[in-house]
């Protein structure tokens, strides 16, 4: 680039096609190591003593879901579930569009190109323009990242406008608050302003792909995967934030596809990304070997751990700041991941709930109706720090477990793992990771190293022929006994020292199945949920 005075340096043609006229300085997809240089440099972070560069996001320490906006027009007005996702008209996105625009022009800016998708015939192209070197070098471990230099030719298919620094004004804008996180489908173009969580980045660009992958047959997914020693021993795993699709997928034995968001096509999985964003609160070297040692490595990205300035090092158990503590690493620092991201034909399918009133089993069997109405109730527990407001665990219900994410309405995805579960014969399992002995504040959470071997129970056939119980309740299966699990906590019901307790409590949660699946109007599912006896 030319210089054209003390200041401005010729503006690059691709921001010119955004509408910029003038800009500092342009810093075009750098390495992650000269990104963090230069967010050290710009006092955006510090380098911890054992190499992680430490941030902190300010105000927003997890999603602000409630200001996050669909642009609707003749595209999406009849493909988007308008019931569940907040709308912007398209005026309000262009006035926001080009507020964000003037806004960045005054700033230094780090622009990274690159991909998502692994499956080349599905990858798409992604440019991420902010005003912060932290969050470019997120991107870069983020997605798929293209050598240093590296532009993209012609307009990306998306683009992501980022800048925590601008406020929305919404009188003007037609948002909630001064945060945003607005989506124009037709354009590909997201604009994200006043929240530095970095997540927000990448759950816009995994709702982009659940808008678009439908369309080309494949079946976006809000999940991890990793595969056993023969190629046809895939497992996937569904689970909203903490309920250990991170760390159960990481595991020694296993190769890992990818932590968060995968697609299923006709050849098999993908992993939409080149990176993972685990929590790390209270994270233990001993349970989660693999993902610490990533927080000794210095193209890590720590997220709102706490930091002591004085020795420069992290406690990973304050949560102080917030319990959705993060690290953002390459997937390449995990010893037993799969760099090119793709996998065959889930054998076995995991359903990850972490059950806050502690009356789910460790394990069920789910036949592929019940694995169906598991999948559209999409019952976690909010996790704390997880979402702005969320102080404790709380039950709740996320259709596809990932309903903030899934733009369209969930039967559109339900189909695409019905009709995908039968074509490849994948076997279905509820998992709770969530409380056992009582509700939270009662019991106690579940123990990692069980739900481990009852996983590898899973993988290895042994829990296939193992006698089962019909939970009276629930209607699934629950095994009798498992592997290097007490057979006494199979069962929740023998884990209560009050019986009646347990049956009320479980009454209560049926009754709360059954409430949130009346909205789906899904006649022939209904009864493969709860029954209500009382």
């Amino acid at each position: 680039m030319l210089l054209l005075h003390k200041f401005f340096m010729a503006l690059p043609t691709a921001l010119k096609t955004y509408g910029f006229t003038k800009t500092p300085k342009v810093s075009w997809t750098l390495s992650t190591e000269a990104l963090i240089q230069k967010a050290l440099e710009r006092e955006e972070g510090i380098r911890s003593a054992k190499g992680p560069f430490v941030t902190q996001t300010g105000k927003h320490t997890g999603r602000a879901a409630q200001d996050k906006y669909i642009v609707r027009e003749a595209l999406t007005e009849k493909t988007i579930w308008w019931d569940k996702n907040a709308s912007l008209q398209p005026q309000q996105f262009d006035t926001l569009y080009r507020d964000i625009v003037h806004h960045l022009e005054a700033k230094e800016l780090f622009v990274q190109d690159c991909f998502v998708g692994a499956d080349p015939e599905h990858q798409y192209s992604v440019r991420v323009i902010t005003e912060t070197a932290w969050h470019s070098a997120f991107a870069r471990n983020m997605f798929f990242a293209k050598p240093q230099g590296f532009v993209h030719a012609g307009t990306p298919r998306f683009t992501i406008f980022h800048s925590p620094s601008f406020q929305t004004l919404p009188q003007k804008h037609g948002t909630r608050s001064e945060t945003c996180i607005a989506l124009d489908f037709r354009k590909g173009w997201v604009v994200i302003g006043g929240t530095a969580y970095a997540g927000e980045i990448k759950k816009s660009v995994f709702t982009l792909l659940n808008y678009a992958y439908p369309d080309e047959g494949v079946f976006p997914m809000h999940s991890s995967i990793n595969v056993g020693h023969s190629k046809e021993d895939v497992a996937l795993f569904f689970g909203l934030s903490g309920t250990g699709k991170t760390t159960l997928s990481a595991d020694v034995e296993r190769t890992l596809i990818g932590d968060d968001e995968h697609g299923w096509g006709p050849k098999g999985t993908f992993n939409f990304e080149g990176g993972c964003y685990a929590k790390v609160i209270r994270l233990s070297p001993k349970n989660e070997p693999e993902i610490y040692a990533t927080t000794q490595r210095s193209e890590t990205i720590l997220e709102n751990v706490v930091l002591n300035l004085q020795t420069k090092q992290f406690d990973l158990d304050d949560a102080s700041i917030t319990e959705n503590t993060r690290a953002s690493y390459p997937i390449h620092y995990i010893p037993h991941a799969d760099p090119k991201g793709m996998a065959g034909h889930p054998k076995n399918i995991l359903m990850l709930t972490c059950d806050a009133f502690g009356v789910l089993p460790p394990v069920a069997r789910l036949s592929s109706e019940q694995a169906m109405y598991h999948f559209i109730s999409g019952y976690t527990a909010k996790v704390a720090g997880t979402e702005i407001g969320v102080k404790e665990p709380e039950a709740t219900f996320s259709t596809c477990f990932g309903a903030p994410f899934m733009p369209r309405h969930s039967s559109i995805y339900a189909k695409q793992l019905q009709e995908r579960m039968k074509q490849h014969h994948s076997r279905a399992w509820l998992i709770n990771t969530g409380w056992t002995g009582g509700p939270y504040g009662v019991g106690q959470r579940m123990s990692l190293p069980y739900t481990r071997a009852i996983l590898k129970a899973i993988f290895s056939g042994k829990l296939n022929e193992v006698a089962c119980e019909k939970d009276p309740i629930f209607g699934f299966q629950i095994p009798t006994a498992c592997p290097d699990v007490p057979a006494a906590i199979l069962n929740p019901q023998n884990t209560w020292k009050d019986k009646q307790s347990f049956e009320k409590t479980a009454q209560h949660l049926a009754l709360r199945f059954v409430n949130n699946f009346k909205q789906f109007q899904l006649k022939d599912l209904e009864p493969f949920g709860p029954i209500i006896t009382k």
